[in-house]
């Protein structure tokens, strides 16, 4: 006849496989035990737990964000102007930021993240990606919060090309966006399931940087006097589509195989068809010289 371990049994054995795993370290287990309650739904977060560890470390959010703002200090320590409060020509004469008029150069409509517009730009990017960035690539990797990233970058350029085809575009919100969107998703979906007070702190977290941050986009848009080139703000808008759409299916499928995942392919195919048509109207149909 089998044997059932005994309660106390049961607690030394995982007490033992504790120790023996890679999150032996207590910090790197309070650091994931946190991270398991704000970024997972209940039934998920035994299996996370079991593989968490700290290596590797969150690499691509910090290395992007690194870059960012070392692109930032070039220009407005470096270069001749006064880049700490606003955009200037030395930004807009960057080889970084998208312009309308210089749109075939492909690259532009990824490179315009590393430049922008001024210390408040960039600091509420900066915390906005790190803050979400690093929990998120702790529970899902570097790759699949990459993916989401950039397809917030990608999409914000291209959608603000064809809604805002006469002005630049600069400053990486629509990767953050994206990494919110996909994270709101999932919270909204997951609530009931996650700890209540975490819920409810989470969505006011989030409501309250976002309206912050397009209330500042519009009013730099809109409504600042003198600022003679003026900057979009479309990419919020389409970063956080992306994240809703591709990022909330990416961060999802924490205990699947994405490509085995039909609504992954779906949300691919989605926005490819939307990559080609902003494509084709940059080319054919586009008001911008």
């Amino acid at each position: 006849m089998e044997m059932k371990p005994t309660e106390a049994e049961t607690e030394n054995l995982n007490e033992a496989a504790n120790r023996e795993s890679p999150q032996c370290c207590s910090w790197c287990h309070k650091v994931h035990t946190t991270v398991s309650n704000w970024m997972l739904p209940e039934d998920t977060r035994s299996r996370y737990m079991e593989r968490a560890n700290c290596l590797p470390p969150p690499i691509f959010i910090i290395s992007i964000s690194l870059a960012e703002l070392a692109i930032f200090i070039y220009y407005a320590v470096w270069m001749p102007q006064k880049q700490w409060i606003t955009l200037d020509t030395g930004v807009w004469e960057s080889p970084f930021i998208y312009r309308p008029d210089k749109r075939q150069e492909a690259w532009r409509f990824i490179s315009y993240m590393l430049v922008h517009a001024g210390v408040q730009h960039i600091i509420g990017n900066l915390f906005m990606q790190l803050i979400l960035g690093i929990p998120l690539e702790l529970v899902h990797k570097g790759h699949r919060v990459g993916l989401v990233y950039l397809a917030g970058v990608l999409g914000g350029s291209l959608a603000s090309s064809i809604f805002d085809p006469q002005l630049g575009l600069v400053g990486a919100s629509g990767g953050g966006y994206a990494l919110m969107g996909g994270y709101f998703m999932n919270v909204l979906v997951n609530f009931r399931q996650m700890v209540p007070l975490f819920g409810v702190f989470r969505l006011a977290f989030i409501l309250i940087i976002v309206g912050t941050d397009v209330g500042f986009a519009l009013y730099r848009r809109f409504l600042v006097e003198g600022v003679v080139f003026r900057v979009s703000f479309v990419a919020h808008i389409a970063g956080g589509l992306a994240g809703m759409t591709i990022g909330y299916v990416v961060f999802s499928c924490y205990n699947q195989k994405l490509l085995k995942d039909v609504r992954f392919w779906v949300s691919i195919l989605a926005y490819v068809a939307c990559v080609v048509f902003a494509i084709i109207f940059n080319i054919f149909l586009s008001p911008a010289p």
